[in-house]
């Protein structure tokens, strides 16, 4: 307890750090307050309702899409669609990188073409925002809140019946929509460059941390109502989320050492002949080189069957997507297991250029021993690559899966989801990311200590 206190205060005495960490609190307070602004012709009373509709409609789905968002997916609010669309782009570029020559010769010119590469990805994210906008308001006039023309329990300022009032609620819609989300990319670019860690993930983050108090309530309350035994089954399901969250540290920092040796020339100023001097190195390869990319590209493509099957007149075919939207069934949960695997294999392959670190191992000098430079060298970090893609493929698949058997064993629903997941694997990379970067600034810190000595005058200088 004492080496924590001495910690927070060697963090807060620390200016510059003290600094990024209040611009991160500060701008990820402005993406909160703007979660909760409806969009314009929107009554935020009404709106209510349509909450409590969609928490007790849901099988699920939904509220995976709404903890991106931190609750402005439902709320109707401006900041609806979140960093979604960003996020879409940044995997199509990035499987568009493999395909396209043009994107390849970014990638080789260094920090210019990195800037390209974001310009396109961020044009990209514009049109995505386009297309998934006028769907997100279809959904929202159509499915979530119709038209009402009760006055006790008006959603709507305006009149989306009548063609100006249509037009205009689309038009402004649209448009505050996607700027939006050019605002949550800005806050996250400026909580990256002011702030302390990578501030998309951290804006995501935010809002999946800002369901979870909400969540604990619903699940100490639920289990209250059972009586003394439900004392014993709470502390129970936290010890198991504690235990989860510690297999998810696991898998994320595992990884597989692949030793290497470098040969360096030296010349000794005694002797002036050529020394040559070998240093012990690794290549570290993580189980899941992946990370969270297999669990959000699988739940993106089950998210296909609950956009269109309101849309598909077939019976037969509305009823085959429907056994998909319960993400606590049996078909949704086998489905995606199987897209988790698939997506790992897939990710890994196009994120890790083993021919690459095998040509830059032979230009530098170095080699794997027992193995020959160049050729032999991509085949065996390839075959080493895939031994451990194997276990940490299945290990993310069960995570993926596993807020569904924890729902079927009586956590609530919402509590649930916290069991696995994505939101889980986020969190738990996120802290891991931030706890780092603040570990170099007290270690920092602690150097320059060391490095201050006493003057004549009594002050303090540097060595």
């Amino acid at each position: 307890m004492d080496n924590l206190l001495r910690s927070f205060y060697h963090i807060w005495n620390i200016k510059e750090l003290r600094k990024k960490i209040i611009a991160t609190l500060s701008l990820l307070l402005v993406y909160r307050f703007g979660a909760y602004i409806p969009l314009p012709g929107i009554n935020p009373l009404g709106i209510s309702d349509f909450i409590e509709k969609f928490n007790s409609g849901s099988k699920g789905l939904m509220q995976i899409l709404s903890s991106f968002t931190g609750g402005a997916f439902n709320r109707a609010s401006v900041f609806a669609l979140g960093i979604m669309p960003y996020i879409s782009a940044s995997i199509i570029i990035q499987l568009m990188c493999i395909i396209i020559p043009y994107l390849q010769r970014l990638q080789r010119d260094g920090e210019s073409g990195r800037k390209q590469i974001s310009l396109i990805t961020r044009w990209l994210t514009v049109g995505i925002c386009l297309i998934q906008a006028p769907v997100y308001l279809i959904s929202l006039t159509q499915q979530f809140i119709p038209f009402s023309s009760n006055s006790s329990d008006k959603t709507y300022l305006i009149d989306i019946n009548t063609f100006y009032g249509k037009s205009m609620f689309w038009i402004i819609g649209i448009m505050i929509l996607t700027s939006g989300t050019l605002f949550t990319m800005w806050l996250g670019d400026k909580i990256t460059d002011k702030g302390i860690g990578n501030g998309i993930s951290l804006i995501i983050m935010s809002g999946i941390i800002a369901r979870f108090p909400d969540a604990v309530a619903k699940e100490i309350f639920s289990k209250l109502e059972i009586g003394s035994g439900g004392f014993i089954i709470l502390f129970l399901e936290f010890l198991l989320w504690l235990l989860v969250i510690l297999f998810s540290i696991i898998i994320i920092q595992a990884i597989r050492k692949i030793p290497v040796q470098y040969v360096s020339h030296y010349k000794s100023l005694e002797v002036g002949s050529q020394l040559i001097q070998k240093k012990h190195q690794y290549i570290p390869l993580k189980m899941t080189a992946a990370g969270v990319m297999p669990i959000i590209f699988s739940q993106a493509i089950m998210l296909f069957p609950l956009t269109f099957s309101d849309y598909v007149k077939n019976v037969n075919i509305k009823n085959f997507f429907h056994l998909f939207q319960d993400i606590y069934g049996l078909w949704y949960n086998l489905t995606i297991s199987i897209l988790v695997i698939v997506f790992t294999f897939f990710y890994t392959a196009i994120t890790i250029p083993v021919n690459q670190m095998a040509d830059d191992l032979k230009r530098n000098g170095g080699h794997i021993p027992r193995i020959k430079p160049g050729k032999e060298t991509a085949e065996y970090i390839d075959h080493v690559l895939s031994k451990i893609t194997l276990p940490g493929a299945i290990l993310l698949a069960i995570i993926a899966i596993f807020p569904s058997i924890v729902f079927r064993m009586g956590i609530t629903q919402n509590f649930a989801l916290f069991y696995g997941g994505t939101s889980l694997l986020i969190v738990v990379g996120v802290i891991l990311d931030i706890s780092q970067q603040v570990n170099i600034h007290l270690l920092n810190y602690h150097y320059d200590e060391l490095m201050m000595v006493k003057n004549r005058s009594g002050r303090y200088t540097r060595l």
